[in-house]
């Protein structure tokens, strides 16, 4: 599932023109350009490489992605999108949670280019309730588990179902990218439990 959205999310960013290379992503201070560079660092670094790295930056996490991020980017948005297309098919991880780790990565990352780009594509239904799964029942790459603590999740577009307490439904991506901490999915969401959640994201 992984690679099969890596290659989705390639194929959206084709097209693109320098202007949309440009675009703040959903992803903090990062272009549509840095969240690709971090995708294809993410797919390239080994546990002990990433162990390193983590130790050189003295586990400043901001400054260790953002030097192998910078190692990934291109001199171009078309060779950073080459340097993608080149992991597509990597089973190189940080993390032996492959879920949270490999497929959580694109599949919030690949949201986080698509909306503000406002492009239609999501993710499967199937890859994405893997990843509200893995988000629901603990804090790993994304603090899930704490973000949904007391409130009961529900999909409407799938199975995906968590916790209880007020109500909090939507589509299965809508819920998983307010777990991801991206508060602009609250306004898809509907349910009694909605500010809440809004208030923690």
């Amino acid at each position: 599932m992984t690679h099969m959205e890596r290659r989705a999310l390639a194929d959206d960013l084709a097209e693109l023109s320098a202007p949309q290379w440009a675009q703040r992503s959903l992803c903090g201070a990062w272009t549509v350009e840095e969240v690709v560079a971090h995708l294809t660092a993410a797919a390239s670094i080994s546990r002990l490489r990433w162990l390193r790295s983590v130790l050189g930056a003295r586990f400043d996490f901001d400054l260790h992605n953002a030097r192998r991020l910078a190692e990934q980017r291109g001199a171009t948005p078309a060779e950073t999108l080459d340097r993608f297309r080149a992991v597509i098919d990597s089973t190189t991880s940080a993390s032996s949670r492959h879920v949270a780790e490999w497929l959580g990565e694109v599949i919030v990352h690949g949201q986080d280019i698509r909306r503000p780009l406002g492009l239609a594509r999501e993710p499967t239904l199937a890859a994405t309730t893997a990843v509200a799964r893995a988000y629901a029942a603990r804090n790993f790459t994304v603090a899930g588990r704490r973000v949904i603590d007391g409130l009961r999740l529900e999909a409407t577009d799938g199975p995906f179902t968590a916790g209880t307490g007020p109500l909090v439904r939507g589509t299965t991506i809508a819920l998983t990218m307010a777990m991801a901490g991206r508060a602009v999915y609250c306004d898809d969401l509907i349910g009694p439990g909605v500010p809440a959640l809004r208030e923690r994201v």
